[in-house]
């Protein structure tokens, strides 16, 4: 590895300043509690695109702009790299000429969650944390615990009752202390909150730590490397926590202070299921924060995020981008996830089939055109999700 660029983290919200050298979770300040974003010594001259030329493709390809100082630190279990395909067929039959799929499920542990996970990780073992916890929908508990038992960081997961019995048992298996909570995500955060002040664990949750949110942001760096440095036009991602979102706005802005790529930036497009859709109500209601919103169960469980934490971050950058927000129900998720797997032989997770379900909308709106380069991110693999999609 040659040199790391890290110079500091700062607050999303208020931009106070942090030592990205000692243990953080979100900005110090009582009145703010932002969420903390690392920052990189950026210029043309830091890295060159050629210099990724011999490089493995998995995220730590770009290992100047992740948080890891000392290479020895890195747990890696291969994340990243994750194709980037042509949905022909799907596209010819409902009149896209331009739909690609960001394929996230060939993972470890099957889901874009890996990526934040192996950042997250590393970096608690660089700067010396030995014990973990987490609230999930399923999938980051089951990457924080596999990455957990490859650290030898001791780990421990709340997870709502109704999610799939497959990710409470592969935690398990990776010898993760699973907490099982009769309500959503956010209960199991305030329980999280509770543990970590009573017995000294580091909070994981999503955005309440600086170093999730790089690993995700490799999406972008990937994506835009495979359309050979020019940018979409659209980009779908399913939103429950936002940490993906953020990251491809993260990650865009870093490949131009780069150079790597120019002004130019896609439509990023939120999408919600139904059950849990207050960044979309706040979005069109032009609210600067999201109020709670939970209506109960959901097939895509990574969307059921009443209240994403980087709330407001989430809502910027859908104005910044000149994006918009919709939400699905689980018949169209469902529906959705049979059309792309009976026309590209994918079988994507829920929250992913969820994009394509609104991609359809969208264009029938005339939001979107069928002419317009436009990219699904599928986060994870549909296998997963068996207790929901077959019961």
């Amino acid at each position: 590895m040659s040199k790391n660029y890290i110079s500091h983290l700062v607050c999303a919200e208020c931009n106070k300043i942090h030592d990205a050298d000692d243990i953080q979770n979100v900005c110090v300040d009582p009145n703010c509690l932002g969420s903390l974003l690392v920052q990189y010594k950026l210029t043309e001259d830091s890295v060159r695109i050629e210099d990724l030329k011999d490089r493995a493709f998995t995220m730590w390809r770009y290992h100047e702009f992740l948080p890891v100082i000392k290479p020895e630190n890195i747990v890696t279990l291969g994340e990243g790299g994750t194709p980037l395909l042509k949905a022909e067929k799907l596209g010819n039959a409902f009149g896209f000429s331009e739909l690609y799929i960001k394929d996230e499920g060939g993972n470890p542990t099957g889901s874009f969650k890996a990526r934040g996970m192996s950042a997250a990780v590393s970096k608690a073992k660089e700067l010396g944390i030995k014990k973990v916890a987490i609230p999930t929908a399923g999938n980051a508990g089951v990457a924080l615990a596999a990455y957990g038992a490859k650290a030898g960081i001791e780990v421990v997961v709340f997870m709502p009752v109704e999610t799939p019995e497959q990710h409470k048992k592969e935690c398990r298996y990776y010898s993760a202390k699973v907490i099982e909570v009769a309500g959503n995500i956010g209960d199991c955060g305030k329980l999280v909150t509770e543990l970590c002040k009573n017995e000294g664990y580091f909070n994981i949750s999503t955005l309440k730590e600086p170093y999730r949110l790089e690993g995700k942001k490799t999406m972008g760096y990937e994506l835009a490397e495979q359309f050979n440095w020019e940018l979409p036009d659209v980009i779908l991602y399913p939103t429950g926590g936002g940490t993906g979102l953020i990251g491809f706005w993260k990650a865009f802005e870093e490949l131009e202070a780069l150079g790597w790529i120019g002004k130019k930036r896609p439509r990023i497009i939120a999408v919600q299921s139904d059950s849990c859709d207050g960044v979309v109500s706040a979005f069109h209601n032009k609210k600067v924060v999201v109020e709670a919103v939970d209506h109960g169960f959901t097939v895509a469980n990574g969307l059921r995020v009443p209240k994403p934490y980087a709330d407001k971050l989430v809502l910027r950058i859908l104005n910044d981008y000149k994006g918009t927000a919709i939400s699905v129900n689980d018949k169209d998720i469902l529906d959705a996830l049979s059309e792309i797997s009976r026309f590209e032989g994918l079988f994507p997770a829920p929250e992913g089939a969820a994009l394509w379900a609104a991609a359809k909308q969208l264009k029938a709106q005339n939001v979107i055109s069928g002419t317009d380069k436009i990219v699904l991110i599928n986060t994870g693999n549909g296998y997963k999700y068996a207790d929901n999609i077959w019961k």
